[in-house]
């Protein structure tokens, strides 16, 4: 294990506020006009969800109730075989049918899926979905992401809103699917032509998502990578004594041990860096708790669901990001292969 540079401790209370985390987008910013989606429906996703939805999200509503008024959801549905889902489901009203309240923190919420990570689209027939990557709960999303849960945790960045994300597949698609070529291209049409009108970027990598790419002090092993505050003084995160190829060596050795024996030794180098994390939190380097306890979230094994609960909540507590510990406790509760609509009656 490399050895730490020690710092001067500080009381943790001094520290909770270190640095700054630029505010990733406003709706006020990116100068979006305002869909005709109702407060009452706005206040209803606030209370549900508990984070605050972008304004992308209720213009492309719109968008799909002009395709397919009678079932806004579905209207990529024979194109492309999507599904709208999560938030697009309490627009329509599904939340109105329970007698008691969802917890929307598991709506859609697949296997590898980080609390950073809201579903919004689902695709028919196996795992792939798309969904809305915040870093912290407080702030609008910073991109959308993809990820496919039947092949692992990696989440690739699919442009700064929705619009930009089924643009981005219909392009794929098209490709793919000759015998629906017309249809495809009338589709892409009418979502270019409505992201213009809205002056909605459609580019894979805006300059906002390049600007936070200067902020992520890790990839993490889904490859999104995570934001945390620094300060003047470089505190604020801290480099795990692992490489991700070195940890994910460790992750396996304790998966795939044949006996309690062997697995209990092979948790010794993460109890080791566990160790190093306490150290860490002391110093105020709240990001390395944060980036193990994300890999081994990633690295998908129940085997360290307890470490996970000691390390994430913790991590997002101190950071202020206290909701996302909360999902991420629902989730290892709940974890299956099988993510759950929670809204079906």
């Amino acid at each position: 294990m490399a050895a730490r540079v020690k710092r001067t401790s500080k009381p943790i209370q001094e520290c909770v506020d270190n640095g700054n985390v630029k505010k990733a987008r406003t709706n006020e910013l990116k100068d979006i006009p305002t869909s005709g989606i109702s407060s009452q429906q706005r206040d209803e996703m606030k209370e549900l969800y508990s984070l605050e939805m972008p304004e992308d999200l209720y213009h492309f509503w719109d968008f799909c109730k002009e395709l397919c008024p009678d079932d806004p959801r579905g209207a990529f549905m024979d194109t492309l075989g999507l599904q709208l889902v999560g938030p697009f489901d309490v627009l329509a009203g599904a939340h109105k049918k329970l007698k008691t309240k969802p917890n929307l923190n598991l709506h859609w919420r697949y296997f590898y899926d980080p609390p950073e990570f809201q579903t919004i689209i689902r695709s028919e027939g196996n795992q792939l979905h798309f969904g809305y990557y915040r870093d912290t709960p407080d702030l609008l999303p910073s991109f959308v992401g993809e990820n496919d849960a039947k092949k692992g945790c990696s989440i690739t960045q699919m442009g700064e809103n929705v619009f930009a994300a089924v643009y981005l597949y219909l392009q794929r698609k098209r490709k793919e699917k000759a015998s629906l070529k017309t249809d495809l291209e009338s589709l892409v049409e009418k979502l270019r032509n409505k992201a213009g009108v809205l002056g909605l970027p459609l580019e894979q990598k805006t300059k906002d998502m390049k600007q936070r790419d200067k902020k992520v002090v890790t990839k993490t092993f889904h490859g999104a990578g995570i934001v945390v505050p620094i300060d003047k003084n470089d505190v604020g995160y801290r480099e795990l004594p692992e490489t991700d190829a070195g940890l994910k060596k460790i992750c396996k050795a304790i998966a795939e041990a044949q006996t309690d024996e062997e697995r209990i030794k092979a948790f010794g180098p993460i109890q080791e860096m566990i160790t190093f994390v306490q150290f860490a939190n002391d110093e105020c380097d709240y990001g390395m708790g944060y980036e193990l306890g994300m890999d081994l979230f990633c690295y998908g094994s129940h085997y360290f669901h307890k470490m996970i609960k000691q390390l994430l909540p913790m991590a997002y507590n101190l950071l202020k990001r206290s909701l996302f510990g909360e999902i991420v406790e629902a989730h290892l509760s709940n974890r299956s292969r099988d993510p759950v609509d929670q809204l079906s009656p």
